[in-house]
């Protein structure tokens, strides 16, 4: 506030520079949902490397098409990702340790952190060498040790977690349910089974017979011996569309929309997930095929909700580029009607070697590798440079399922169908880079992903950046200061070499003053921004003309 003066002399006061820097937001963060061995489920977790996928969601599994394209995603570029674990009808194993107890006592249940088979190798084992010992009566001691393990195959621990000193008294520090909620990555109590929950003081409790059910007699001393699952935990069914976008999934942040919980991602991947026979059930053991159509459609209008784009894969059909061709123009696959220019597929898909069963060679979708592409691109270039061409090679493929020639890639690039290529010495790589409303016949101002993707970066980065305009008075100081701030970014951008021109005047304008906001708009707390741009758009067809000069004389 101004300062008052109260006696003679010299006053400072600091005056604010109007100055607020609009930064720009990241532009390849990729959401990946899908099913996934162990995790939490239906929440947004971000990860920056395969290895943090691998200690959150179990790594690679033969029935998560999503868990290959992540690893993609992070082999070719990516550095940041979303990923949210859905599933279908997959249940937590339970652990039940009898407590020799009357009932409700009579049993202690740990349930595993999250649903799926990953919970079957864990074990827990109880003793009771705790502070307590040699200072209480047995039959007043409270206090007890828990020890749970994940084993592998051949019954090795390869997770440990003891808690010392933990009770089942709710009054005291060292209560277990709370102890393992807030520690615990492999288990919880649950406390869901009519307060089963309690451990008696005394250490009388009964280790489980070979079923896991009934006590065999009262060891002799404890420690008890170790506790296997008496429930077993499953890994579900094949996802469908209720899923992802099913009654109340939008209301209860499910699903798709989970990634409300999520403050930022720019591209989305729902790897395959049904068979592309909708009369087809396929068994566990079968790798999911398809995306269905419906639920393309909803994801594009989501990602245009978050200023998004969605990455597509062709349809598992498609093992011609004919096929490619007459499904897309006829409007088959993927039938998104509205914001089309928010997604961009990407034919064919690619073949890879499985290490799960031997290295033998495998179909597989390519989204997630395409998405880290797009995360080098951005790095290396910027989000205005097409993420295709020579640069945008394509790491850790044995081939694609239907090899292309030029003709073919005339054919489908009319139509909005980016390609992926094998070309000599060059190797494998992403050769085309439009959206779905990129056919030549639609002429659309969306027709390039750079395009789309630079006016969602403009977007989001100004939606951002301008906050701390709303509640401010609207008159022209403020618009000054928003012309002045909008402004110096899109400078930065110009000279980053975002735009096409060569000078400022031709690449941008901002504009805010009294012919965008009018008294009327001013009487309804409305400021109208005007942000304009000339973007770059990528030389698909280079044109070289070839004279030949003989006999040429000088004059």
């Amino acid at each position: 506030m101004p300062v008052q003066p109260t006696y003679p002399g010299v006053y400072i006061e600091e005056i604010s520079s109007g100055v607020h820097t609009i930064t720009g937001v990241a532009t390849s963060i990729t959401a990946f949902i899908g099913r996934a061995q162990r995790g939490p489920t239906d929440k947004s977790v971000t990860i920056f490397s395969f290895g943090d996928y691998q200690r959150t969601f179990g790594g690679l599994w033969n029935l998560s098409t999503m868990s290959f394209a992540v690893r993609d995603f992070f082999l070719n570029g990516g550095s940041q990702a979303v990923i949210v674990r859905v599933h279908n009808g997959a249940q937590s194993a339970v652990i039940r340790i009898p407590t020799g107890a009357a009932d409700p006592d009579d049993e202690l249940q740990l349930i595993a952190a999250n649903p799926g088979s990953w919970g079957n190798n864990l074990s827990v084992t109880i003793d009771y060498d705790t502070k307590e010992k040699g200072k209480v009566a047995d039959a007043a001691r409270t206090l007890f040790n828990i020890t749970v393990q994940e084993l592998d195959s051949n019954g090795k621990p390869v997770t440990t977690e003891k808690y010392f000193n933990v009770t089942s008294d709710k009054t005291k520090g060292g209560y277990l349910p709370r102890v393992l909620e807030q520690n615990s990555n492999l288990v919880m109590v649950n406390v869901d089974n009519s307060d089963n929950y309690i451990i008696p003081g005394t250490p009388t409790i009964l280790p489980l017979d070979d079923a896991g059910v009934t006590p065999l007699s009262p060891p002799t001393s404890p420690p008890m011996s170790p506790v296997a699952v008496a429930i077993r935990g499953d890994d579900g069914n094949q996802l469908d569309d209720s899923i992802f976008i099913g009654t109340g999934t939008e209301d209860n942040k499910t699903g798709l929309y989970a990634l409300e919980q999520a403050d930022l991602f720019n591209l989305l991947c729902i790897p395959s997930y049904t068979s592309s026979d909708p009369g087809i059930t396929l068994d566990d053991d079968e790798r999911p095929t398809d995306v269905t159509t419906d639920l393309l459609q909803t994801a594009a209008n989501y990602c245009q909700t978050r200023r998004a784009m969605l990455l597509v894969d062709s349809y598992s059909v498609w093992n011609t580029w004919q096929k490619a061709r007459d499904g897309f123009s006829g409007l088959v696959y993927p039938k998104i009607d509205d914001n089309r220019d928010y997604a961009a597929l990407f034919f064919p898909r690619i073949k890879q070697a499985n290490i799960l069963v031997n290295n033998e060679i495998e179909e597989f979708v390519p989204c997630g590798m395409v998405a880290g592409v797009f995360a080098r691109t951005d790095a290396d270039r910027g989000v205005w440079k097409a993420p295709a061409g020579l640069d945008a090679g394509l790491a850790g493929l044995n081939d694609f399922t239907v090899p292309l020639t030029d003709d073919n890639n005339g054919q489908l690039n009319q139509l909005g169908i980016n390609c992926l290529r094998s070309f000599p010495v060059y190797g494998n790589v992403v050769w085309g880079s439009r959206t779905i409303d990129g056919a030549d016949q639609l002429a659309s101002e969306w027709k390039y992903i750079p395009v789309r993707r630079t006016a969602l970066f403009i977007e989001e980065s100004l939606y951002r950046g301008t906050k701390w305009v709303v509640f401010e008075p609207n008159d022209e100081p403020l618009w000054a200061q928003i012309r002045l701030n909008i402004g110096a970014f899109m400078h930065d951008l110009f000279r980053k070499g975002a735009f096409q021109g060569k000078t400022p005047k031709e690449a941008y304008l901002v504009k805010c003053d009294s012919e965008t906001t009018t008294q009327n708009d001013i009487n309804s707390g409305i400021v109208n921004i005007l942000v304009g741009f000339a973007p770059l758009k990528p030389a698909e067809f280079v044109m070289i003309q070839i004279q030949q000069l003989a006999g040429q004389i000088d004059t």
